[in-house]
């Protein structure tokens, strides 16, 4: 059954995902963004359920305000926590203040500068949080040309030196403090360590340092290469990439050109969509007042519409992905909003170029099925963590 053959209720699960607002479909999939992420322990079921009924989902501004709420309440116990001598009360809630954080901010407007405020309780929750893992995560600054990218470099409990290594991002809007929840569970089970980081057009390095997002991800990602390489404690061989959302860009745009990598996955193909001027162009006329439309301008440093277009024209990888070496996996929604046809032309393209490609759909009937399984993340991410191992040469036990 598809959501176009009933009428969605608020609780409906339709093929995009769970529902709390019918009406608000941005607000909705950001409500189960953060729901979604218990099982990693960035939230529980009733500080998020106690969020959703105090918002009014027509209203940025009680969005904000009740996540802040919500993020103050987690932090505040969490310092208690710390004072008391219990750690691993402190951990979790600061990784829940991280995420109920991170959720305030999303809706905000771009210059208002309570949005800064909060990106800096997000970062300032993450690093209590990191300091408190067991082996502790490190606070880094990757120098990039004039300037540096923020980034987490968390270690798998049980690795030995040197270490297999998967550099991690988000896309327009996910950046490093998301990924510190959604991936290491996964991973490290695994024997996979993270570089988690914020790419030009990402979290701090958009927000402090106004490094606008590029085409060219080859040169940030080269850069997290040299600062793994000059560690001393890390595989050489064994370094994996991992893009979600735009990241499905920027991740083989990359690998096309970066050959010290040893895989590649995009988790949420991108293909030549942003390029593709007739797309934009009704993409901004269909919904002139989404957030999709702001973001895309904010990172991309655009002042209008169509300068934003000009700068977006280049972000395509036909004729790019052509010279991937290394094994690429390419994992998708049935029912992304993007559509999972550039999916398919991603994938079809690639292997006629003799990329060794492997493709992964997500059905609605077995969840997983929205953009970048942000329904059910927990099934992508295992999917993904066992095709890196699997390419990487790790024994899983």
């Amino acid at each position: 059954m598809t959501g176009s053959q009933t009428k969605a209720h608020a609780g409906a699960y339709g093929p995009e995902g769970w529902l709390h607002w019918p009406e608000h479909s941005e607000k909705s999939f950001n409500f189960i963004r953060v729901l979604a992420s218990a099982y990693e322990g960035a939230c529980t079921v009733g500080e998020a359920f106690l969020v959703g009924s105090r918002i009014e989902p027509g209203d940025d501004e009680s969005w904000y305000v009740e996540w802040i709420r919500m993020g103050d309440v987690s932090r505040a116990r969490a310092e208690e926590a710390l004072g008391a001598g219990h750690p691993e009360t402190a951990r979790g809630n600061f990784l829940r203040a991280a995420n109920y954080y991170r959720a305030a901010e999303y809706f905000m407007e771009h210059s208002d500068p309570r949005r800064l405020t909060a990106f800096d309780k997000v970062e300032d929750s993450s690093h209590h949080f990191l300091r408190l893992m067991k082996p502790a995560g490190e606070v880094l600054q990757i120098p990039f040309e004039d300037s540096y990218l923020d980034a987490y470099f968390v270690r798998a409990p049980d690795a030995v030196a040197p270490y297999p290594v998967v550099i991690c991002f988000g896309g327009a809007d996910e950046y490093k403090d998301e990924l510190l929840h959604e991936m290491p569970r996964h991973a490290f089970t695994r024997g996979l360590s993270l570089l988690l980081v914020d790419l030009p057009g990402q979290g701090g390095s958009l927000r402090r340092r106004q490094l606008h997002a590029r085409v060219e991800t080859e040169k940030p990602v080269g850069a997290c290469v040299d600062y793994l390489l000059s560690r001393g404690d890390v595989d050489s061989a064994r370094i994996a990439l991992y893009g979600a959302s735009l990241g499905g860009f920027y991740a083989p745009r990359a690998a096309s050109f970066e050959h010290r990598i040893a895989c590649v996955v995009s988790d949420g193909a991108i293909w030549n969509r942003l390029s593709e001027e007739d797309f934009l162009r009704a993409f901004e006329k269909n919904n002139p007042d989404s957030l999709n439309v702001r973001q895309l301008m904010w990172l991309v440093g655009g002042k209008n519409w169509d300068e934003t277009i000009e700068k977006l024209k280049n972000f395509k990888l036909e004729g790019v992905i052509d010279k991937i070496r290394c094994p690429y996996l390419v994992v998708h929604g049935e029912q992304d909003f993007l559509g999972a046809s550039i999916a398919e032309d991603s994938v079809n393209y690639a292997r006629s170029k003799g990329v060794d490609v492997t493709y992964k759909l997500f059905t609605p009937e077995e969840t997983g099925a929205a953009h970048c399984q942000m329904d059910n993340p927990t099934l992508g991410q295992e999917y993904i963590c066992d095709w890196i191992a699997d390419k990487l040469g790790l024994v899983q036990t």
